[in-house]
């Protein structure tokens, strides 16, 4: 697939939805290819466009004592070893405009986190790459006022942009997904995905570890494929319990296929009307 053209995501030859899946954070290699060697084999048989997902670093943590990486060289070049390996394109998430260029020579897809969606020299920095930019919508702003992040990135020259919604702020400790913000934001005529996993989570515990409702998954991603999201974004582990970062909302491995069998079949009933 080539992820540069965004006309490819958007309207694939299966009519299928397509998935960033992967795990939050690159713990190590074998992990690494461990996940995306199952998440590649489901995809492949249900025709469903891949990229994998892993963060080389994770900048925005709740305590100094949270897991931040294995370092930034070390990551990156697993994650190109995955895109190497299976023959998809990745992406990650950067924090700086000074790490754009440095991800940039490793990965497909630059992830704009939706803390830092408004940070204008972010957004330039990861359009003049020429890279597929990935922006998350900020919990605490309005679907209609994403326009303004994708203009900064087409106006830097750059129109492969993707808008990905991960929930809005409800309360101190809760999200809440908004379905109406997948039309609006598809009006930009950008491909919208729908971030299952993280629009799970809670956030602000007294713990300082985020909290999730994973038993929510499969809700939430029905109902995204049947408003007409683009894409989905689930992040997945072996062994979620055990991950270093966000286990708390992820979903299980062996639970992707079953899951990813009764989307497609959504879609295609969708596809059919």
């Amino acid at each position: 697939m080539d992820i540069t053209k965004i006309k490819r995501i958007k309207h694939t030859d299966s009519g299928n939805f397509f998935l960033l899946a992967g795990p939050c954070a690159i713990e190590g290699e074998e992990m690494a290819l461990r996940i995306a060697e199952r998440v590649v084999e489901i995809t492949n048989k249900l025709e469903i466009p891949y990229i994998f997902k892993g963060s080389y670093r994770k900048a925005n943590r709740s305590r100094i004592d949270s897991f931040t990486g294995i370092g930034d060289e070390k990551a990156l070049k697993i994650l190109r070893k995955v895109s190497e390996t299976f023959d998809v394109p990745t992406v990650t998430d950067i924090h700086t405009a000074e790490e754009a260029a440095m991800a940039a020579e490793y990965v497909d897809v630059l992830q704009i986190p939706a803390f830092m969606c408004r940070q204008t020299d972010l957004l330039v920095a990861a359009a003049n790459t020429g890279k597929v930019v990935n922006i998350k919508k900020g919990q605490f702003l309005s679907p209609e006022a994403m326009t303004f992040a994708v203009n900064k990135v087409k106006d830097s020259g750059n129109d492969q942009v993707i808008l990905t919604d991960r929930g809005t702020t409800f309360g101190y400790h809760d999200l809440i997904v908004d379905y109406r913000g997948i039309p609006a934001m598809q009006q930009f005529d950008v491909p919208v995905v729908l971030d299952i996993t993280h629009s799970l989570q809670q956030p602000n515990q007294a713990s300082g570890v985020t909290g999730g409702k994973p038993e929510l998954i499969e809700t939430i991603a029905r109902a995204g494929i049947a408003v007409g999201a683009d894409g989905l974004f689930i992040e997945t582990h072996f062994d979620p319990a055990n991950a270093k970062s966000d286990g708390a909302n992820m979903l299980h491995l062996d639970h992707l296929e079953n899951l990813m069998t009764r989307l497609v079949q959504i879609r295609k009933t969708i596809n059919a009307f």
